[in-house]
């Protein structure tokens, strides 16, 4: 097992593992972190002040998480993964390796995200999608491989996100199509 460093009061449940695997690098936890039973978190993570998780996550190495993040229960983060502070990834999210997400970010229960544009058919390579500062991505959305959902652009519950959705717009529908950013949709999230 790979060591971890926790900073000051932090609470991992005795069910939750940290610093699985063997890895050159540990699992780097700062203050206040939160890690509840039946989680993972795999060697080579780097995470700030404020880490929550609910149950059963896992957290993939090679993943660099900011401040104030909150990983609902049965998340998976699959490493190679950098997310920002103040996000929130709701219950049963999946992030796939090389994925961004920036900052002040919410992501809905049941959110999908794709790396592989043809999976088990091709080698194209993994490109996971790129959520930019202050976008919010609905309960069930789904983001194929290589798409930007834009700065405060707000993707709909249940929309299948193909293309780029342009910041301060609103993606909806499957296919998503883009339309202006209603007014009740406006300004940042209130994650705090």
């Amino acid at each position: 097992m790979t060591a971890y460093e926790c900073g000051e009061n932090c609470t991992i449940d005795p069910e939750a593992t940290v610093g699985y695997g063997d890895f050159d690098e540990p699992t780097l936890l700062g203050n206040d972190a939160t890690i509840r039973a039946g989680s993972i978190v795999y060697g080579d993570v780097t995470v700030g002040d404020g880490f929550t998780t609910g149950h059963d996550i896992l957290v993939r190495e090679s993943t660099d998480i900011g401040d104030d993040v909150l990983v609902g229960t049965k998340t998976v983060i699959d490493g190679q993964t950098t997310i920002g502070s103040n996000v929130s990834l709701q219950t049963n999210v999946y992030v796939p390796t090389d994925t961004q997400i920036g900052s002040n970010v919410f992501v809905g229960p049941a959110a999908v995200m794709t790396n592989d544009e043809y999976p088990v058919r091709t080698d194209a390579g993994l490109e996971g999608p790129t959520i930019e500062d202050g976008a919010s991505v609905g309960a069930n959305a789904t983001l194929l491989p290589g798409v930007t959902v834009g700065e405060n652009a707000f993707v709909a519950a249940g929309a299948l996100v193909t293309d780029d959705v342009p910041a301060n717009s609103l993606a909806l529908g499957a296919p998503a199509t883009i339309r202006p950013l209603p007014a009740p949709l406006e300004g940042p999230n209130q994650l705090e």
